[in-house]
């Protein structure tokens, strides 16, 4: 029979109309965070359950997680609690740790009064910036039981962490986090200045993207702990500045990874994905204006989940192509993206609540944010490295160029001294030696000019080989019309001969109907008129050079300038690219008096 009994009574337990708890007990310097074994939870979706209707309720259940959890359909639960003091103090403070809570209300009835006693969550007054006090001082009596029921409210699905604590423990541990949180608030100031002064000095947007990144990571989590709270209404708090905090750390996030990575360079598919992510971020302010606030919420959690991952493999793939910057983004990124998860599992109850996980992000940041500063001078130190690299490659060059210079110095010294040797030897050749070392002098100058039209010699063959291949393709037609035009005088020359030969005249107009006189006519003015253009763009090209060739001329001439850029833009004509069009608005300059060669370089230099 009691093994009936007893069976009767479990099965009973284990619906929803016997759920039972065990009494919260608490003694002088102690914490305990509520779990499953000291509540009972009774949901309201539509959130109009007073206290008379939860009094007379017997829909109060046991949770299968271990805390208590508002849920994208349920934002408003009731927990019910009996709490035993074991302290001295008439009153044990319970409070909400660091989430994002609408509403906290605190009801018992008063036996000593008679009547239902109502506390709400108290604020640290009107316009104090510190955080609301998502706490009640629940009056129990030392060493009396009473049953205490808690209405909790918010639009952010998340676990409630809820703490009963004696009152002297409370001053202590409110105090402690305050303090914790106001180190990591220095080092979010210190290092958005220090990086703002650093942008500054290297002007390098990553600096100044990453000072964004700094300043919306320490108001995400300012906020998600309730400071300047009291400054605004709950609802704009709570459903606005905490969502919009989130979207703008994330916006910060990939205009930071964007520019630090050089995505926008190392690969546009990449960097089209990073817009696209962005762009994401729409939807939840599309359901914030809706009023659709648990969806906007738990929709951030997903896009922050997928972001995490997506920049991380990102950094992952761009190390792995040898971009080094990526490393420390790589380490510093992967702290902040084990914090998201182990937060997101933390607010689903699959992850234990503590004090680490419940500050994980903040202990993750911090040393995130020591890591990217550290990625930021590193990749200082990798613009520096190319700079050097750099410099060392032009000094090279410079000392490669000087020993050509002196080979060249000591060819022209060696040559310059042969020559002094033959006026020594022959005086009646010193004009003649002269005249040839003023030649190999100018050819040495003319050497190092040509070299710094290299790359225009072989359009400048080319332009001259087009005129001469259009010349030459036509001197063959030419050739066989005359041929044709010759046979036929010698046939007249014959008729001439033998007027009366009246076969050689019928054979000679055969011939000419067969060549067709007026067609060779018409076609050997044609070869003609393109031999003519190709030999006249032929000279304007040699003349064009040749204006080119006098760099070492001495002297001072009168020249027309319309006329040296005319012909700079005939040398420069096949090296202008197809897309660019250059169209000659000259006006009327007198003559200038000026080294012709000299400034037909100057022009080329200009227009290249």
């Amino acid at each position: 029979m009691k093994k009936y009994s007893l069976l009767l009574f479990l099965l009973l337990k284990s619906t929803s109309l016997f759920a039972l708890s065990d009494t919260l007990t608490i003694h002088q310097d102690e914490v305990k965070l509520i779990n499953k074994n000291f509540f009972t939870e009774l949901a309201d979706p539509k959130g109009k359950l007073t206290f008379k209707d939860i009094l007379a309720s017997t829909q109060f259940t046991t949770r299968n997680s271990d805390l208590p959890i508002l849920t994208v359909s349920n934002s408003v639960i009731w927990l019910k609690v009996i709490l035993r003091n074991k302290t001295p103090q008439p009153f044990i403070p319970i409070s909400i740790n660091a989430s994002v809570i609408d509403r906290f209300d605190l009801y018992f009835s008063d036996a000593m009064n008679g009547h239902m006693a109502h506390l709400s969550a108290g604020i640290n007054g009107k316009g104090s910036f510190a955080p609301k006090a998502n706490m009640i001082n629940c009056i129990v009596l030392p060493d009396s039981v009473r049953t205490v029921y808690m209405r909790i409210q918010s639009n952010v699905p998340n676990i409630i962490p809820i703490e009963f604590t004696s009152a002297d423990k409370y001053i202590q541990r409110y105090s402690s986090k305050n303090i914790a949180f106001g180190i990591f608030m220095g080092i979010v100031i210190i290092m958005a200045l220090y990086n703002l002064l650093l942008y500054f000095i290297v002007n390098d947007r990553s600096y100044l993207y990453y000072v964004s990144y700094i300043l919306f990571l320490g108001l995400t989590q300012a906020f998600t702990r309730g400071y300047g709270s009291d400054l605004v209404s709950p609802v704009i708090y709570n459903n606005y500045l905490v969502a919009f905090s989130r979207i703008f750390l994330w916006l910060s996030i990939m205009l930071f990874v964007t520019e630090f990575l050089q995505i926008k360079s190392q690969n546009k598919k990449i960097y089209g994905f990073i817009i696209g992510l962005a762009l994401l971020f729409v939807a939840p302010v599309l359901f914030l204006v809706a009023t659709s606030f648990n969806i906007a919420f738990s929709l951030l959690t997903v896009l922050s989940s997928f972001g995490s991952v997506s920049l991380l493999a990102i950094g992952i793939w761009l190390y792995a192509k040898g971009y080094k910057p990526a490393k420390f983004f790589m380490l510093g990124w992967f702290l902040f993206l084990v914090s998201v998860i182990i937060s997101a599992a933390r607010s689903k109850g699959w992850v234990p609540y503590n004090e680490f996980t419940a500050d994980i992000i903040l202990f993750t940041s911090t040393i995130e944010l020591v890591v990217f500063s550290i990625a930021l001078a590193d990749k200082i130190n990798f613009y520096r490295a190319q700079i050097n690299d750099s410099q060392f490659l032009a000094l090279k060059i410079a000392r490669e160029n000087e020993r050509l210079i002196t080979e060249q110095n000591i060819i022209l010294e060696s040559k310059v001294l042969e020559r002094t040797k033959e006026l020594l030897v022959s005086n009646e050749n010193l004009t003649h030696l002269v005249e040839n070392l003023q030649e190999a002098q100018a050819q040495l100058i003319e050497t190092e000019k040509m070299a710094s039209l290299g790359q225009l010699t072989a359009g400048i063959a080319h332009e001259i080989n087009n005129p001469i291949n259009f010349v030459k393709s036509n001197v063959k037609p030419l050739k066989l019309d005359l041929d044709e035009v010759f046979a036929l005088l010698d046939k007249y020359a014959l008729l001439e001969s033998q007027p009366g030969n009246t076969d050689l005249a019928t054979d000679i107009a055969t011939y000419k109907k067969q060549i067709d006189v007026d067609f060779i006519k018409n076609e050997i003015a044609e070869l003609l008129a393109g031999i003519e253009d190709g030999a006249s763009r032929t000279a304007e090209i040699i003349q064009s050079l040749r204006a080119f060739s006098r760099t070492d001329e001495v002297e001072l001439k009168l020249t027309d300038i319309n006329k040296t850029i005319l012909n700079t833009l005939v040398i420069l004509r096949s090296s202008i690219p197809h897309y660019i069009e250059i169209t000659p608005v000259l006006n009327k300059l007198p003559l200038l008096n000026c080294y012709p060669g000299k400034i037909n370089q100057v022009f080329m230099n200009i227009i290249q």
